[in-house]
């Protein structure tokens, strides 16, 4: 099954997609369908008409996650081109929800960073509370996943060795646009991820080269904080950023980022100037 978050003139709306239209749901977004811990039973919103998913407009997935939790280097191959052994755990960081954008928003550039580069990553959902899960349990928590972009600003991130003040600008994380349960994206063990800017590619890879699959990191994660409904969780990125390559290569305004992963859907944002 697949879920959105979709704006309306009232505000936001979860929903369903059936067939070609988003069937409105009696819960305000994904993450409070997941709260309710309704999910596929979810009761659909009373006097609300379907919604062509050709015409909607999607939110963030998750709006107001509790958590967003990432990964750092996490693509065998690419821990390997970098000459670094494979890490024992995962590098783990965090981002907020002010970071979130919907999927086909604009990427507004921020005036203060010249050094803005994108990241695809496979994005995970947690449908259930889970505390010092064992990996298994971790597996079965997960409601579905979902496409997302850690678009980072380098400058800022080098600036120390913590790599917080370069993941952490307002509205710059591309999620969606849907959650895709994981019966239908098989789990998401082997599916296609790839980001393109102004249709050249840049990144390409797949899940089944992850080092630590969502289960790990979602386990790994739960020995310290409990993962509630709706926490989003980012996998880590492959190789092919603009930071790594020779010369550096960095979005501008008027490109085009567009992300995509087999099964899941894609986010497209136009990069646009930051007009503050």
């Amino acid at each position: 099954m697949r879920f959105a978050t979709i704006r309306t003139t009232d505000g936001t709306t979860a929903a369903r997609l059936d067939g070609d239209v988003l069937v409105p749901l009696a819960a305000a977004d994904v993450g409070a369908l997941l709260a309710a811990g309704e999910g596929p039973v979810a009761a659909e919103r009373a006097g609300a008409a379907p919604v062509p998913a050709s015409e909607a407009s999607f939110a963030p997935l998750i709006p107001r996650p509790s958590k967003v939790l990432c990964v750092g280097l996490n693509y065998r191959a690419h821990i390997l081109e970098t000459g670094r052994d494979l890490p024992e755990y995962p590098t783990l960081f965090a981002k907020f929800a002010q970071t979130l954008l919907g999927p086909h928003d604009d990427l507004v550039l921020p005036a203060v960073s010249d050094r803005v580069d994108w990241e695809v990553e496979l994005g995970v959902v947690i449908g259930r509370p889970i505390y010092r899960a064992s990996p298994d349990e971790a597996a079965a928590a997960i409601a579905g996943y979902t496409v997302t972009n850690d678009v980072s600003m380098r400058d800022w991130q080098r600036r120390t060795l913590q790599w917080l003040a370069g993941k952490m600008f307002e509205r710059s994380t591309p999620v969606g646009p849907y959650l895709v349960t994981g019966d239908e994206a098989g789990d998401a063990a082997d599916l296609e991820v790839r980001c393109e800017v102004d249709g050249a590619v840049m990144q390409q890879s797949r899940t089944s080269d992850l080092l630590f699959s969502p289960a790990d990191i979602a386990a790994y994660a739960s020995q310290a904080i409990t993962l509630l409904p709706g926490d989003l969780l980012l996998t880590g990125t492959p190789g092919g950023v603009g930071d790594a390559r020779k010369p550096p290569v960095y979005l501008q305004p008027g490109q085009t980022l567009r992300t995509v992963i087999e099964g899941l859907g894609e986010c497209v944002n136009q990069c646009v100037p930051d007009k503050a």
